[in-house]
């Protein structure tokens, strides 16, 4: 479930009017002008005063914690972080069962906060999603969704375990490929790390990691797979619970298999409400009169691929499960991908051209599905997921899930019943059928869905905040179509700064207004 949402940018916010005497200014300008004159060239910049923590992680020895410092230097890769960006490697036990053990190297990446010492309240972590995004490849992609934030936190990502620069999984077809070839590739390739990948090893980073940061409790911004990780924090450690935002929530109350049918209805309903707009508003619109055509229209084009894949440019071609992927990919824009997609699917149904289609698939859809960019390890998505679920279903319990996946949609069934063999031949156990997240005594926690959200369902953040416990999980609600609703509405946007600035959260109910009112 990536929350990694390209092209849909906040907009910037004006400054706020100083109002002065006229008074007060006619008293002040002897002062300016003496300030002027002496000009600022020698007034140095306030030097930076670097937080420290006194409560570091129990259970891990000291030269993990007090006897290790985060050494930041200038970023090397991406080359969009060479410029504005530190990075640096954090020491964390391979196995937290076994401390004084192997360790491992996790990659994080800076930028620092812009605002006063004084005002600075800590860093804000933020995880994009996935599993399997990169988060030191996306820091820079997404900072300007953020920056509006640097004026009170250090903005901090990392590479979770399996991802990136930090041990990473490798189940392609060659040793450095990130995509998935198959599960024996897994083994042969990366067996020795897949049963340390889990979310609540990563969550056991994230504590190391705020003390090393110098918080004594974690600041955090989670996107869809973001939010599994951030309410596994406030699961294990509820009184080091900070200000944590998850958005575009997962729902800790359904295992894989319900995820899969959850997911795959909020899909197409998501799609049923394009088709309607597309009739209402597109002149010669693809998908027909409204929902009922789009289906039988989008069934037809997904036989025809079936049979033969449209070329997708670069030697690639476009099939019908990534036709259901890319579409998928569209709708998580929101409203903002719809014209795009009823053109990309003008161009494909007429004149067979999947270019403009598959140009916006993501990895599990794109024309070749290994073929997944440096900073989405596909590999790793399957690993973290595998590791997390429990779920070991036999051939006679496959059979009728994947039935009852395709009978959720017509137009993303197909595509989506693939999902249900995902660990059915892991070799490795999963941790919970379901995750446990329940963070009695914790700090307020706020809990972001969209009623039109088509890959993490509003549900999931109903469920999410509940989960949580009484107190803590505040949900505020937006009437918004697409995967995350920050910073795409702005209401959103004001009630969230106002928490991550001031820890106050939204009074109960909150319901944004955006494109679904």
């Amino acid at each position: 479930m990536s929350g990694a949402q390209p092209g849909r940018s906040r907009s910037p916010y004006p400054s706020t009017g100083v109002y002065i005497v006229a008074g007060i200014l006619l008293a002040a300008i002897g002062v300016l002008s003496t300030w002027l004159q002496h000009g600022t060239s020698d007034r140095s910049p306030e030097p930076r005063t670097e937080l420290t923590a006194h409560n570091p992680p129990a259970g891990l020895p000291a030269a993990l914690t007090t006897g290790q410092h985060l050494r930041w230097s200038r970023c090397t890769s991406p080359s969009a972080a060479r410029t504005g960006y530190d990075c640096a490697t954090m020491r964390a036990p391979l196995d937290y069962r076994k401390p004084e053990g192997r360790t491992i190297d996790v990659a994080l990446i800076r930028r620092r906060a812009t605002g006063p010492n004084a005002r600075r309240i800590g860093s804000l972590v933020l995880n994009f999603g996935g599993p399997g995004i990169s988060g030191v490849s996306a820091l820079p992609g997404f900072m300007n969704q953020y920056e509006a934030l640097l004026d009170r936190y250090d903005l901090v990502s990392f590479d979770p375990r399996g991802v990136g620069a930090t041990l990473p999984v490798r189940c392609g077809k060659t040793a450095h490929d990130t995509g998935f070839d198959s599960v024996a590739a897994c083994a042969t390739r990366s067996g020795a790390v897949l049963p340390y990948v889990g979310t609540s090893f990563t969550a056991r980073d994230l504590e190391l990691m705020r003390y090393l940061l110098g918080d004594e409790r974690l600041h955090y911004f989670g996107v869809s797979y973001g939010t599994a990780l951030g309410a596994v924090y406030a699961h294990l450690y509820p009184s080091h619970v900070g200000r944590l935002v998850l958005e575009a929530s997962v729902d800790p109350t359904e295992d894989l298999d319900e995820q899969q049918i959850s997911q795959v209805k909020a899909v197409q309903a998501a799609f049923d409400r394009f088709a309607t707009h597309c009739a209402a508003r597109i002149h010669d619109c693809p998908t027909g009169d409204g929902p009922e055509d789009a289906a039988r229209r989008m069934a037809r084009l997904a036989d025809r691929l079936k049979k033969k894949p449209a070329p997708a440019g670069g030697g690639r071609t476009l099939d019908a499960v990534g036709l259901a992927h890319a579409v998928s990919e569209q709708l998580d824009r929101g409203t903002d991908g719809w014209g795009r997609l009823a053109d990309a699917l003008t161009a494909l149904i007429d004149r067979n051209d999947a270019r403009p289609l598959s140009s916006g698939a993501d990895a599990t859809g794109a024309a070749d599905p290994a073929a997944t960019p440096r900073d989405h390890n596909r590999g790793a998505q399957i690993a973290i997921t595998c590791a997390d679920s429990s779920l070991r279903p036999g051939v006679d319990r496959l059979a009728r899930d994947e039935a009852r996946v395709r009978a959720a949609s017509p137009v993303f069934g197909a595509a989506w019943s693939i999902g249900v063999y995902l660990c059915y031949d892991w070799p490795f156990h999963g941790e919970h059928r379901t995750r446990p997240v329940g963070a009695d005594g914790a700090a307020p926690v706020l809990v972001v869905g969209g009623r039109g959200d088509p890959t993490t369902p509003y549900s999931g953040a109903r469920h999410m905040a509940g989960a949580l416990g009484d107190g803590v999980g505040v949900l505020l609600t937006a009437q918004e179509e697409g995967h995350g609703t920050y910073p795409q509405n702005r209401c959103v946007v004001e009630k969230v700064d106002r928490y991550l600035r001031t820890g106050r959260t939204p009074a109960p109910g909150t319901v944004c207004r955006g494109s679904m009112s």
